[in-house]
């Protein structure tokens, strides 16, 4: 735990308690029903909730619920109502697994083998279309779940599916679905080190080992008969975003990069100033307990700084205005340094959830993809922008918010300079 969170633990319980989960993440319910959640399940997990201590219990309750009666429908022969519940539930067993910080807890293990059982099920109604990956990966194992779209499948593109930090693999079972598999797109939902099943195993996360698990993965949907492995793309959303670009900029096999609320900045933003689970949850994630040593040993490592100008395929970022892990000016200065074809897409008053917005980029980013991975969006010096504004309107050609009144930021300023001339 760090200084920061063991200390302002009541704050958030307080938030918790006086306005539920969107005092802490604004307008996130878009964001979490792209995510599988559905909006009566979520209601009644945070009508449980009074403090941060009674997360896990909340979700395995409403999670039992809602398997209780997909196995009641399964066994009634309604296949895919049950399939749908299945998918409710296997995202709440993870949200309830995800809540317990301790490895090692036993609790933590039950509400895994819940999840897994789901996914399971949900496999088997849906034909075998949805499959656990399991690979072997640097002395541990990284999991992943492969969607498969219906019918013979050869030669397709895939994209990789990246969770962010506090994500895990089930949690885009019904974006795969939705959004790629039903445009006939395979897709792998992983976790990287440091998250989930691949934790629970004992895989941290240090600075460089995320892309390669990547890459490990890529190897895997290369291989696959279903999948053109010259059309791996990746869908990244907040670290996977991050993760993300470290692996379009060392991999030149992925062939198409969609980040959105990537965190590219300073990692004092969200180490240090914003909630103080960002950085607990990180501290787990790699497997410290010492934050001295966190700070020195990886936090001050970690911006993406000059990696990104090694990145040359076609690159898609989309960020909140007033993202609070990530501050505008940074994320574009990063966005400056990529010399690869490239679009940014900047969201008016929208928080790090992209909650106004969020079934937009899950679509928009995955239909960018499909015709990136076909093809386009290649050329030389591409460089698109564009302001989404809160009204429905979009300024394009720039990205900076009108009320800047042209006066840019120093940073952005210089970069922009650089790369005119």
């Amino acid at each position: 735990m760090t200084v920061r969170s063991t200390g302002q633990s009541w704050a958030l319980d307080i938030a918790l308690a006086q306005g539920g989960f969107d005092a802490l993440h604004p307008e996130a319910m878009g964001t979490l029903e792209q995510l599988g959640h559905d909006h009566t399940d979520f209601t009644k997990v945070f009508g449980l909730v009074r403090s941060g201590a009674m997360l896990p219990k909340a979700w395995a309750t409403v999670a039992g619920q809602a398997e209780e009666r997909a196995s009641h429908h399964e066994r009634g022969g309604f296949a895919q109502t049950a399939a749908d519940l299945y998918v409710r539930a296997a995202v709440m067993w993870g949200r309830a697994q995800y809540s317990v910080f301790d490895a090692a807890d036993p609790r933590k293990a039950a509400f895994r083998e819940r999840a897994d059982h789901c996914v399971e099920r949900l496999g088997a109604l849906r034909g075998g279309r949805v499959r656990r990956v399991v690979l072997d990966f640097e002395g541990k194992r990284i999991y992943a779940l492969l969607h498969l779209p219906q019918g013979e499948v050869r030669g397709a593109p895939a994209v990789i599916l990246g969770p962010g930090m506090d994500m895990i693999k089930e949690d885009y079972i019904h974006a795969a679905e939705r959004y790629y598999t039903s445009r006939g797109i395979v897709a792998l939902s992983i976790e990287g080190p440091g998250q989930g099943e691949s934790r629970a195993g004992g895989l941290t996360v240090d600075l460089t080992n995320y892309e390669r698990a990547i890459s490990r993965y890529i190897d895997h949907l290369a291989g696959l008969p279903e999948v053109d492995p010259r059309r791996i793309g990746m869908f990244g959303i907040s670290m996977s975003g991050y993760w993300g670009s470290r692996a379009a900029a060392t991999d030149r096999r992925l062939a198409a990069l969609a980040a959105f609320e990537a965190v590219t900045g300073d990692f004092a933003t969200i180490f240090e100033r914003a909630q103080p689970t960002f950085k607990n949850n990180y501290m787990y994630m790699a497997g410290y307990t010492d934050e001295g040593a966190f700070d020195r040993e990886l936090a001050a490592r970690m911006p993406l700084g000059d990696l990104v100008r090694e990145i040359v395929c076609p690159v898609l970022h989309g960020i909140g205005e007033f993202d609070e892990l990530t501050p505008l000016e940074q994320a574009l200065a990063s966005y400056e340094r990529i010399g690869a074809p490239k679009e940014m897409r900047v969201y008016e008053d929208e928080f790090h959830p992209l909650g106004g917005v969020a079934a937009e980029v899950f679509r928009f980013g995955a239909e960018w993809l499909e015709r990136a991975l076909n093809g386009e969006f290649a050329e030389a010096g591409r460089d698109v922008r564009c302001y989404v504004r809160r009204d429905g309107s979009t300024v394009d050609g720039s990205a900076d918010p009108a009320w800047w009144m042209g006066a840019v930021p120093a940073e952005v300023a210089g970069l922009r300079t650089a790369q005119a001339g």
